[in-house]
């Protein structure tokens, strides 16, 4: 018998009263989870089990699948359900997290910015195109995929006045080394370049802590959009519906 923390990502009915459910752990990746009885009134397992729960699992394998024999809740972000936007930008995570994270033991940073990033959703601690781009950006930093932002990749200059963030190259730089070349980007100010800086390269006691204005928001929220839809290589209709409803 297994035991592991980890948070539900996604589930889906089997059966008359039990489910599946993708669980993202530290120890496994995102594992599935046959969770029999799950849906039962008097079940129970069943917060435990239910949408973005954190949960303590015990499971066994049995042919080929992981068989839940007992869960415990830790947290149950239950006020993400209050928001249909909050849940909405949570499911979006959810997809970000199971496409990107494979079964594979990974860093504790992974669940701590998982976590972290629900807690302040569920509690409206922050703006949510702030939480996004803080996800979207950190993720990508934290499975390999960080950006160049320390300097101009060309001359090196380190807050050059005008600033071209690359998507593509995954990098900028200064107004006198961009070439116009459809590197595939956009022009940002030093607040933006500095606010992705903050993302990428801050510890996670200060990640969650800084400002810009609301037209600087509006640009690091496409640019982290962009950035991490070109590294995944994919759409998420997940974000589709949330940007629907936002709007």
């Amino acid at each position: 018998m297994t035991t592991v923390e980890g948070i539900v990502l996604k589930e889906r009915i089997v059966g008359e009263t039990g489910k599946f459910i993708d669980v993202l752990t530290t120890d496994f990746g995102v594992i599935e989870l046959t969770a029999k009885g799950a849906r039962k009134v008097n079940g129970s397992i069943g917060s435990a089990v239910q949408l973005f729960a954190y949960s303590k699992f015990c499971f066994s394998e049995h042919r080929k699948y992981l068989i839940v024999n007992s869960a415990e809740p830790i947290r149950i972000f239950y006020g993400l359900r209050e928001s249909l936007t909050r849940i909405s930008l949570a499911s979006y995570f959810s997809d970000v997290i199971k496409f990107c994270i494979g079964s594979e033991k990974q860093p504790e940073s992974i669940m701590r910015l998982a976590l972290n990033t629900l807690h302040y959703l569920e509690k409206g601690l922050r703006e949510e195109s702030m939480l996004k781009s803080i996800f979207e950006l950190r993720l990508m930093s934290e499975t390999g995929f960080m950006p160049d932002v320390l300097a101009c990749r060309n001359c090196g200059g380190y807050e050059p006045e005008k600033i071209f963030f690359s998507i593509r190259e995954g990098c900028f730089f200064c107004g006198d080394c961009y070439c116009g070349d459809g590197t595939g980007g956009r022009f940002i100010s030093p607040a933006v370049l500095s606010a992705v800086r903050h993302i990428v390269l801050s510890d996670f006691e200060r990640l969650y802590n800084f400002k810009v204005s609301q037209e600087s928001m509006g640009v690091l929220s496409k640019l982290s959009e962009e950035y991490l839809l070109s590294r995944t290589e994919r759409n998420f209709r997940t974000l589709d519906f949330y940007k629907c409803i936002k709007s």
